[in-house]
């Protein structure tokens, strides 16, 4: 007989295959053994697709490291002109899909772009591998930014105090104390912007960079072969693999204490001094949003009249409501994996939480691919035990409607509320569970009145990231949308690929206004509690 724990924990390991199994259905694919064209691919195009791979996420991932901490630190620990107006600024770029900031910084540098006319000089081509790095580290850096400046509000003023009594001077105490400190956020952001730059597709195929990514797609609809495309997806979900495993490593043992009562006040700076730091980070904000903000919002006047019109509003509707459905279910999940895997730290619990996370491995047309093969075989069976009792069968329940869309975008951006409460759930000490228990509390109360109110600001900064980046995302729902339902990326394609880049412009437009609604919404820190062990 199971214990009640050990049956908890086979109900979260069962659940947590449920949500991997488009995942491990494109790891299978391997099974079945290699496709006749692998061995073609291997020796002609897999290692360039490997290299720049790899050369995007060392671009990105530093280039998101220095604009993410560093403004991080900036904001949270000095006083100058506007920095409260950065604090939520600095989050703009979330609202800026990197297929669109590529299009519009292209449209600008080309020879009659608005850039190009206004200055003298000519300007270099942005089609190139360091162009797209560029365009995914100025939309991604608020992943490491979020994450870093949370843990740098939480810390207590004592340690820097301490520090600096002990004669550390101001750059010390950042390498020395503040910055090991939020090691397990900065961490967690930069797995993000790493998977989610492997899996970019819009902003590579414009630029025309072979990656792992694209050339997922050109197997799959070029070549015509599902099993080496899905085959190529496994690589993929290798390189993964191995990231979020070298990221868990980096942050094991790294509990940090949040449970010093005060928070370091920031320091005040000269008008001059914080009048440079202030533009210095203005300037991947203007780079990363307004610039091209402003560009689509000139491109799209002639064009406001079809805000009122009916077919606009149904899908500004349906995309609100995949993104509201995908935030909620996927922030849900990911704390019931990551308390459970709290309470009781078992082998099954672990791999819950670990196979959960898997699908921000996958490209979205993968992914997509899974889901349909899950999901139909579901309608199937139960269409054909319905119809063995005879009643009446309801046809496509699963695979044709928008549960399969918010589905597979819950799949796939699973990993961000885990991670963020994983380094959350990290700062707290391990005595806080123990002190709850000695009093008597049991397991619900304790979340509900412990760690939930010490972790409103990674819930938070999950549901607005999984908000904007479903508001954003193409493959899933273009291959997965009912049919004559369509949301604003999709729409945005469309017209793209039929060169009707006018029509594009306002849906375009509209994915960065909900984005931009949602970075503003105001994100907790940490800094109410702690829990020194």
């Amino acid at each position: 007989m199971f214990s009640l724990p050990a049956l908890r924990s086979l109900v979260l390991l069962l659940l947590a295959l449920a949500l991997a199994t488009p995942v491990l259905v494109v790891a299978g694919s391997w099974l079945a053994g290699a496709s006749p064209n692998w061995g073609h691919l291997s020796s002609t195009v897999l290692p360039s697709y490997l290299r720049h791979s790899l050369f995007l996420a060392l671009f990105t991932g530093t280039g998101t490291l220095l604009i993410g901490v560093a403004a991080a630190w900036a904001v949270s620990r000095f006083r100058f002109p506007g920095r409260r107006v950065l604090e939520w600024a600095l989050l703009l770029p979330l609202a800026c899909p990197a297929y669109l900031i590529a299009y519009t910084w292209t449209g600008m540098l080309a020879s009659e772009g608005a850039l190009q006319q206004a200055l003298p000089l000519p300007l270099p081509d942005i089609r190139s591998p360091a162009g797209a790095g560029l365009m995914l580290t100025l939309v991604l850096y608020p992943y490491v930014y979020l994450m870093t400046r949370a843990a740098f509000v939480s810390q207590s003023a004592v340690a820097l105090e301490v520090a600096r009594t002990l004669g550390a001077g101001p750059w010390r105490r950042f390498f020395r104390v503040a910055l090991p400190l939020a090691r397990p956020a900065i961490i967690a952001g930069l797995a993000l912007v790493l998977m989610e730059t492997l899996a970019d597709y819009g902003t590579v195929a414009y630029f025309g960079v072979p990656t792992l990514s694209t050339g997922i797609y050109r197997t799959w609809f070029g070549l015509g072969d599902a099993m080496a495309a899905a085959q190529l997806a496994g690589v993929l979900l290798l390189a993964m693999v191995v990231l979020l495993t070298l990221e868990r490593r980096a942050r094991k043992e790294r509990r940090i204490s949040v449970a010093s009562a005060r928070a370091a006040a920031p320091l005040p700076l000269g008008r001059g001094p914080g009048l440079l730091l202030a533009a210095a980070l203005w300037l991947p904000v203007l780079l990363g949003f307004i610039l091209p903000a402003l560009q689509l919002l000139v491109w799209s006047l002639p064009r406001w009249r079809d805000l009122a019109e009916p077919g606009f509003l149904g899908l500004l509707g349906t995309s609100l409501l995949i993104a509201l459905c995908t935030a909620l279910a996927a922030t849900g999940l990911g704390l019931l994996l990551i308390w459970a895997r709290r309470l009781r730290g078992d082998r099954p619990r672990r791999l819950a939480a670990g196979l959960a996370g898997f699908g921000y491995a996958v490209p979205g047309t993968v992914l997509a691919v899974g889901v349909v093969l899950v999901l139909a075989s579901l309608d199937r069976g139960l269409n054909n035990l319905l119809a063995s009792v005879g009643l009446p069968e309801p046809g496509l329940l699963f695979s044709g409607t928008l549960f399969a869309v918010v589905f597979a975008c819950t799949v796939r951006f699973l990993t961000i509320p885990i991670q963020g409460l994983d380094a959350g759930l990290q700062n707290l000490s391990p005595n806080l569970d123990n002190a709850a228990r000695s009093l008597g509390t049991a397991s619900l109360p304790m979340l509900r009145r412990v760690h939930l109110p010490l972790l409103r600001g990674p819930l938070t900064v999950g549901l607005l990231l999984v908000f904007v980046d479903t508001v954003k995302e193409l493959p899933l729902t273009f291959a997965l949308r009912p049919f004559d339902f369509d949301t604003l990326s999709v729409r945005v394609y469309q017209y793209a690929s039929d060169e009707r880049l006018a029509e594009a412009l306002l849906p375009a437009l509209m994915i960065l206004v909900l984005g931009l609604v949602a970075s503003m919404a105001p994100v907790p820190s940490l800094d109410q509690t702690s829990s020194k062990g």
